[in-house]
């Protein structure tokens, strides 16, 4: 009887071991995209209180999203995994100080991050920056594992050097194997084509194509046995009525087998649910850490299910990390000892106020702009005020306003965030503004290729001071511009003559980026246009840099002007309208204000 009891038992036994090898393991995937060092909740700022709720409108803040993360990290101690899809820094006061600093990698870690990779905005700075910012933050604290597949680096220019031994060292990977409840999980990222193009600053660094480079990443990450790949995708995805969904994932998600989820960033798109293509999940969180995304995973042998996915408002209903609310509180010190208060202000103080909205939405309705005129003005204004030269026209692009300014007391972080991109010669954060003249046939050149170039990309589209230009928009290339007119500081108006025969100069302000669009006006018209920029001499000036404005000659050296104080002077010259001392934003902006008037047909 003992002898049959031990047979059962054993045939019994060879059941349930197979069985028990397909036991279903769980995992929880929390992520993130395009936070840029929205450290503080927004907006604006002076309302952010974390650690008190019902108490304020704010989006965001790391102190909320770490509540999130540690929440579930908690009570999924073994099984959570907590990733970002890059551009993770660059957008606030909070990362001009990261060279010296190394701030927000380590507190990502402190949060619960496991995994970040590297976005195109990682490379404001250039590769050597980067460098900087990543060694000065191992120095300070534990870092999660930082990603980035397809970078490729010249071997005959010593720029990127320094880059490429972290990644020889491991410090940065290619792709990452992690463990999780018995999951074995391969990563990888990469940055996608759009995302590279508007890198210029990571030269000498070029990316591969995504796909190949996905496929061969994917093959050795299948060699190892990997249970999950996940791809996090600083490329992006985005949705039109014609076509659907689309864009660089979904074309990754087409065209490479083996990648199970692609976690997306770079396009600050919001989708509530997972999109699924070809058999592959893509998930995305909008930006600025206004939500967490979270996939519950259920993985059986082969097979994974997705259980739930939800999007977290990171607002005021939750109540904020005490501890990393602290660690930003002793950072923001820094920020007003390091930055503002050489420069007259401080963290808190109030700039101005406004009870209407400002916005420039470069996926929206980006031509009835009223921010857009706003920025334009203030550089005139700035510019034309602090200089003795000052300039005939001032531009900016959309691609650089990085903000809204809602309703409410509107503080230094918050005029920041607004134009918060780059750096120049000085300690100041801020692409400095630069100033180049050419001649009137130039100059309506320039503005009817601005005039179409946006079509190919919207983050073109340019908004204008000191001109009234009357044009004609049905009218074919070159041919749209019927009238140009300098509105001169005394507010008297000069007409502009584009002929051949008119050798006179007209200056353009606008950042040191920006100001680039000058070298790839060739490029865009087909050919057509060549256009020489000269410094106010006449004299032919080749490097961007001899254009940067001195805003004080008697001061050795280059005394730079930028974008982000051009606003804050400008708002603070206006009006006080309701006697609280606080200067209000002018009224006028409540509508579109345009340089451009449409010709009578």
């Amino acid at each position: 009887m003992r002898k049959t009891r031990s047979i059962l038992f054993l045939v019994a036994l060879l059941f349930v071991l197979p069985l028990s090898g397909q036991q279903e393991r769980k995992l929880v995937i929390l992520h993130t995209n395009d936070l840029h060092s929205r450290l503080t909740g927004f907006a604006p700022e002076s309302s952010y209180s974390p650690l008190v709720t019902g108490d304020d409108n704010t989006m965001g803040g790391f102190s909320r999203l770490s509540t999130v993360l540690k929440k579930d990290i908690m009570l999924n101690r073994e099984s959570s995994l907590v990733v970002d899809g890059g551009d993770f820094l660059m957008g606030t006061l909070f990362h001009s100080l990261e060279t010296s600093d190394g701030f927000q990698l380590p507190l990502m870690r402190e949060m619960g991050y496991d995994i970040v990779c590297l976005g195109n905005h990682e490379f404001d700075f250039g590769p050597g920056k980067l460098v900087e910012i990543i060694r000065s933050s191992n120095e300070s604290g534990q870092l999660p594992s930082i990603l980035l597949g397809n970078a490729v680096f010249d071997d005959r220019r010593p720029e990127d050097d320094s880059l490429s031994e972290l990644f020889s060292s491991g410090m940065i990977k290619r792709k990452h194997i992690i463990e999780k409840n018995g999951i074995k999980i391969g990563l990888f990222s990469l940055l996608g084509k759009n995302a590279a193009d508007v890198a210029p600053l990571a030269e000498p660094v070029k990316f591969s194509k995504q796909i190949p480079t996905a496929k061969k990443i994917v093959k050795e990450l299948r060699a190892e046995k990997c249970d999950l790949i996940i791809c996090i995708s600083h490329s992006g995805l985005t949705y039109s009525d014609k076509n659907g969904w689309e864009g660089e994932d979904v074309k990754l998600a087409k065209k490479v087998r083996g990648i199970n989820i692609i976690i997306s960033g770079h396009t600050h798109t919001l989708l509530d649910k997972p999109l699924t293509v070809n058999g592959v999940t893509i998930v995305q969180a909008d930006e600025y850490g206004k939500y967490a995304g979270r996939i519950e995973l259920a993985l059986s042998g082969s097979r994974i299910r997705i259980d739930n996915y939800e999007l977290i408002p990171i607002n005021d209903d939750l109540q904020g990390d005490t501890d990393i609310f602290q660690l930003i509180e002793q950072q923001k010190e820094k920020v007003t000892e390091k930055i503002l208060a050489p420069l007259g202000f401080s963290y808190t103080s109030p700039v101005a106020e406004n009870d209407f909205l400002l916005e420039c939405n470069e996926q929206g309705d980006f031509k009835s702009s009223n921010l857009g005129p706003l920025v334009a003005d203030a550089i005139h204004y700035y510019v034309n005020r602090n200089t003795r030269e000052g300039t005939d026209l001032s531009m900016v692009a959309v691609g650089v306003i990085r903000d809204r300014i809602v309703p409410g007391i509107q503080t230094a972080p918050d005029i920041f965030r607004v134009m918060s991109l780059g750096s120049g010669g000085d300690q100041v954060p801020g692409y400095p503004l630069s100033r180049l003249y050419v001649t009137g046939k130039e100059l309506k050149s320039i503005l009817e290729i601005l005039q179409v170039a946006y079509k190919s990309s919207p983050s073109n589209y340019c908004y204008y001071s000191g001109i009234k230009v009357v044009y004609d928009p049905g009218k074919g290339l070159l041919r749209k511009i019927k009238s140009i007119e300098i509105i001169n500081r005394d507010g008297t108006v000069r007409p502009v003559d584009f002929s051949r025969r008119n050798k006179a100069l007209y200056s353009v302000t606008a950042n040191s980026y920006m100001l680039e669009f000058i070298g790839i006006i060739k490029k865009m018209s087909f050919g057509l246009i060549n256009v020489v920029p000269r410094d106010g001499s006449g004299n032919r000036v080749s490097v961007m840099k001899d254009f940067v404005i001195d805003f004080d000659e008697e001061l050795q050296g280059v005394q730079e002007g930028k974008e982000w104080l051009a606003l804050m002077e400008y708002l603070g010259s206006m009006k006080d309208t309701n006697g609280n001392s606080v200067p209000d934003i002018d009224r006028k902006y409540t509508q579109p204000v345009s340089s451009f008037i449409e010709a009578d047909r």
